[in-house]
């Protein structure tokens, strides 16, 4: 089982490689801090559509943007769901190492902590930026830029 799994890897790195519209999205992702081959591999196999739609319809895709369970007078919790479970589990340890090591997504995590968030809350609040901001780097075919990409 582990022989197959490292097969497909391999062609599908291989894949990437070859391809030059993949390897150019490929090397866009990968660019940005806290987020390496795995995680561009991850996104660029099984979310074709980044880079084509808008910064709130690939947040409700991926599954990172909050739904209200809200009926009448009735406020219920905010919490996300839906989406393609197999993006959010990649973006979350990418927002993991973000966290510690991109300078926009580590401000931005610090800012929701200090506002009184919980850590996981903030933790979904960064998959969401990671994705938007690698979503517009797709989209307008520009790298990393650091602090300035916030």
């Amino acid at each position: 089982m582990r022989k197959r799994l490292a097969e497909a890897d391999k062609d599908l790195g291989d894949t990437i490689q070859q391809s030059p519209l993949w390897h150019a999205k490929a090397e866009l992702i990968i660019s940005v801090p806290g987020v390496g081959k795995v995680t561009a591999t991850s996104l660029l196999a099984e979310l074709p559509e980044l880079g084509n739609l808008a910064r709130r319809e690939i947040g409700a895709l991926v599954g990172v943007c909050p739904f209200n369970r809200d009926s009448g007078g009735h406020k219920g919790r905010r919490a996300i769901w839906g989406g393609r479970a197999s993006i959010r589990a990649v973006l979350y340890m990418a927002a993991l190492v973000a966290s510690r090591y991109n300078p926009v997504i580590k401000a931005y995590y610090q800012k929701l902590l200090a506002a009184g968030k919980v850590k996981k809350v903030a933790l979904v609040a960064c998959m969401r930026k990671l994705l938007v901001i690698l979503n517009a780097m797709v989209k307008n075919n520009t790298p990393w830029r650091g602090v300035e990409a916030a």
